[in-house]
């Protein structure tokens, strides 16, 4: 069974505060086409244009390190077919090493549930989101968890400038996906994918994920 865990992408909607929505038009519309083929025949040729940050989105290590792989090097056994391992962190707003202690993180897709997506296309979703500490990313680090998801808003406390979580998963090669949703439908022994475009020179790109299983 297939569990579509991606927000829908749509026009105008917003991510995360201060960027842009995205421009979702036609470049060529079906009734412009019909000039251009035979009888009865018509196309639509979509245009989008929008920040790498749109939607449920992957990160690369060159989104914060610029030695870091880019979207293209990005390995497809990180993204695709990983075991999962839920973390139930509901309720939680700093969510500490101890939520995965006794958990065996290593070589797996660490999803984070925090509930969070409850408040997607509202207000409330773009501040005071759960988040990862310090400490929990260098837990994952050290335990070598092979990709790490939440849903929320970011992975990170968003009053920390200095992005810890980012910066020592990514610098660990370990891929991070942010505002991911429906997790509560995830079930032991599923495997996670979330696979970008290979885009050479970009370190974050929106990704269709799912869980598997």
């Amino acid at each position: 069974m297939h569990v579509d865990l991606s927000h829908t992408v749509e026009h105008g909607m917003t991510t995360y505060p201060g960027l842009p929505g995205p421009l979702i038009c036609d470049f060529l519309s079906r009734e412009d086409s019909r000039g251009k083929y035979g009888e009865g025949v018509e196309f639509q040729i979509g245009k989008i244009e929008m920040v790498a940050n749109t939607g449920t989105y992957v990160d690369a290590p060159s989104h914060r390190w610029a030695d870091g792989v880019d979207l293209a090097g990005l390995p497809l056994d990180r993204l695709a077919g990983r075991e999962i391992v839920l973390v139930d962190a509901a309720g939680a707003t700093a969510i500490d090493a101890d939520a995965f202690a006794g958990l065996d993180v290593g070589g797996k897709a660490v999803l984070v549930r925090t509930g969070w997506d409850r408040h997607w296309g509202t207000d409330t979703y773009l501040s005071g989101n759960p988040f990862l500490t310090e400490s929990a990313a260098s837990e994952l680090v050290e335990r070598g968890a092979a990709i790490v998801g939440i849903d929320s808003l970011n992975i990170d406390d968003l009053g920390d400038l200095m992005r810890p979580v980012h910066s020592q998963l990514l610098g660990a090669g370990i891929p991070i996906v942010e505002h991911l949703t429906a997790l509560d439908g995830v079930t032991v022994g599923t495997r996670f994918f979330a696979v970008p475009v290979k885009v050479r020179g970009m370190g974050t790109f929106p990704v269709r994920a799912f869980a598997l299983g």
